[in-house]
């Protein structure tokens, strides 16, 4: 009995051995083939501190630095604290596609607009592939640009917070911008992209800060997104395709606005676009189309708004193809861009302006297929009005105002 217990322990004891030994060699396999956890580069080894009055830039680029370098996937982190940051531009190509910048501090602008205000971008990707930014704030420090432009002194046009441009794969999750200079998010040239959980804030006077904006790209989708601003909360540009935006809530600001379009007069239409479930609080438009009234081989088709709530909004619905700021270089033209297949559904709330749907199109390229199916919009506890010009179309189900199609 006794050699039988002896020998079931060592067999306990042979298996115990090989289960090490094989947990070994899956390691080294694993090490060796390029699939090893993730490095993490933290900025505080190349010398960033979390001081305002300190310059943390060349420590965030010798973290990028190694990071696209790496073969394999990395992480760059940037701890808890204030990180003065000047202008920086992320270079592609990496020798990996799993970059993170995983944010639990604040990156911070100079103070002094005039350092980085010409420089177009403070924070910028280009050429990049599978680049993630979770978490974290970005402090553009905008305010005092925002003073000198509302002066009419000579000022520099400012700084974009976040660009990406011609790149692929990217993610940006639990982000804050506050206060750009600018824009401040700006998605250019590229392809499937997602922003999710992306909070944006700026004063509702500050001027030409966009939050996010969009243009010459395909695959974006913006998803559980709060935004707070002083222009569009979402602007679409010439050049995309296949946009989805959900579950956005938007106010201060000037709404969700494909376009300007047409300001060029050869340009890349926007087409596949989907906005739904979003709520507008005291903004200056809620769904928009606009073009320049002038000539141009632009256009919108294939566009859903759907499920909107308005509060207090100033033009809930609206297409306005005589853009013409300052009066220059349109009057008297008419605009080229075409717009066709436009879904308004299920739109509800209440208007701050007599006129809650306006379609005031092109009379040389008239709206066609616009479509509105179950929309209710108020004005003082009425219904409000509708107003169309050279728009041809549809209503179904209870539409109020009453159709002007």
């Amino acid at each position: 009995m006794k050699q039988a217990a002896n020998s079931i322990e060592r067999k306990k004891m042979e298996l115990a051995a090989n289960s090490i030994v094989f947990l070994a060699f899956v390691l080294l396999f694993f090490a060796s083939s390029g699939v090893a956890d993730p490095l993490t580069y933290n900025v505080l080894n190349y010398g960033a501190k979390p001081e305002d009055n300190f310059d943390s830039t060349q420590a965030l680029v010798a973290a990028w630095t190694l990071a696209c370098g790496s073969i394999n996937p990395a992480t760059i982190y940037v701890p808890p604290g204030r990180f003065l940051v000047r202008n920086v531009v992320f270079r592609g190509q990496c020798k990996n596609n799993g970059i993170v910048f995983r944010i639990d501090g604040t990156l911070v602008a100079p103070s002094d607009y005039r350092v980085i205000g010409s420089t177009g971008n403070w924070l910028l990707f280009e050429h990049v592939n599978g680049v993630s930014i979770y978490g974290g704030i970005l402090d553009g420090q905008g305010t005092g640009l925002w003073t000198c432009k509302r002066s009419g002194k000579g000022c520099p046009s400012g700084a974009t917070s976040l660009g990406f441009s011609n790149s692929r794969n990217i993610v940006i999750r639990g982000l804050t911008s506050l206060n750009s200079q600018m824009y401040h998010i700006v998605i250019n040239g590229c392809n499937n992209v997602k922003v999710e959980g992306v909070r944006v804030s700026a004063s509702g006077n500050s001027p030409n800060t966009d939050g996010i904006h969009v243009q010459s790209s395909s695959g974006v989708t913006i998803l559980n997104t709060r935004i707070g601003t002083g222009d569009d909360c979402v602007s679409v540009g010439p050049g995309t395709n296949n946009l989805w935006i959900e579950k956005v809530a938007c106010g201060p600001g000037h709404g969700i606005s494909i376009g300007s379009l047409g300001k060029e007069v050869e340009e890349a239409g926007v087409q596949n676009v989907t906005v739904k479930t979003v709520a507008f609080t005291g903004t200056e438009n809620g769904v928009r189309i606009k073009s320049w009234g002038r000539q141009s081989s632009g256009f919108a088709r294939n566009i859903l708004f759907q499920h909107a709530v308005m509060t207090d909004v100033q033009n809930p619905i609206v297409i306005d193809q005589h853009y013409c700021p300052d009066e220059k270089n349109c009057p008297g033209q008419v605009s080229g861009v075409k717009i066709s297949d436009v879904t308004y559904q299920d739109i509800h709330g209440t208007s701050a302006t007599e006129v809650a749907v306006k379609f005031d199109c092109s009379s040389e390229y008239p709206c066609s297929n616009i479509r509105l199916e179950d929309v209710k919009l108020t004005y003082r506890n009425k219904a409000a009005e509708a107003s169309c010009s050279n728009a041809d179309g549809t209503a179904s189900g209870f539409v109020q105002p009453s159709s002007c199609l």
